[in-house]
């Protein structure tokens, strides 16, 4: 991306989008959590995220510091494991974007994202969590740019599509992490709303990529190119 100030444009642009998002789905996200959760992952997300807006309002500078803020406002206003899960993994991972935000420190970014959500959440795929959208969008978007050498615009749709492909492949499982486990395979049939969440952000930062990068994306070429739960050889094998 361009100079410090267009990076702190988008950024600002990109949580206002995210914020109204998540203000208009959060019927939704409640009514996914009643099934299997605790009827409260629309109302959370939704106040943390207008709180990220107060907070981050007329910052300007380092983008990282803007992220970080970011991530401080949801851990301190999102309750119950949404708030260390999505506000404390962000703060970690805010650090890789003291350079600015790139292709490349936009994959660190991602990479340290998904490695602190996992460490906090001691979550791996196929439990029907967060980390079932997180994972094949990390490692999509990873393999776009350092192996397809696609730009970020169409990365990151690629990365949109992989977690839309996770979230569905919530559906069908047995929860084995979080509230949901303790339904055992009354779990099975619903979607998880912490993925489904993690899919609308990256829908809304892609929607901010397309108004602030270059280039256009053709709707029926911007599929996944890696498998839609990549395992360890996914890079290798995609």
């Amino acid at each position: 991306m361009a100079d410090t100030d267009v990076q702190v444009a988008a950024l600002h642009a990109a949580l206002e989008n995210v914020a109204d998002r998540l203000a208009e789905e959060k019927t939704y996200l409640t009514d996914l959590d009643s099934a299997i959760g605790d009827a409260d992952h629309g109302a959370n997300m939704n106040r943390g995220f207008q709180t990220v807006l107060e907070q981050t309002a007329g910052m300007d500078g380092d983008p990282s510091e803007i992220v970080k803020a970011a991530g401080k406002a949801i851990l301190s206003e999102v309750g119950g494991a949404a708030g260390p899960l999505y506000g404390g993994s962000i703060m970690m991972a805010s650090g890789e974007l003291d350079e600015g935000i790139t292709a490349e420190t936009t994959v660190a970014f991602a990479e340290t994202y998904l490695e602190k959500l996992q460490d906090r959440g001691g979550a791996e795929v196929g439990q029907k969590t967060m980390v079932d959208a997180v994972t094949p969008a990390v490692h999509t978007y990873k393999k776009s740019i350092e192996q397809d050498d696609l730009p970020p615009l169409e990365a990151l749709a690629k990365a949109v599509d992989a977690a839309e492909r996770g979230v569905n492949f919530t559906v069908p499982l047995r929860a084995t992490k979080g509230r949901a486990s303790y339904l055992g395979w009354r779990s099975v049939g619903h979607q998880d709303p912490g993925a489904t969440s993690t899919l609308f952000i990256l829908e809304e930062l892609l929607k901010t990529a397309r108004e602030f990068l270059d280039g256009d994306l053709d709707p029926d070429t911007h599929d996944a190119t890696s498998p839609t739960i990549p395992d360890d050889g996914a890079d290798e094998e995609a």
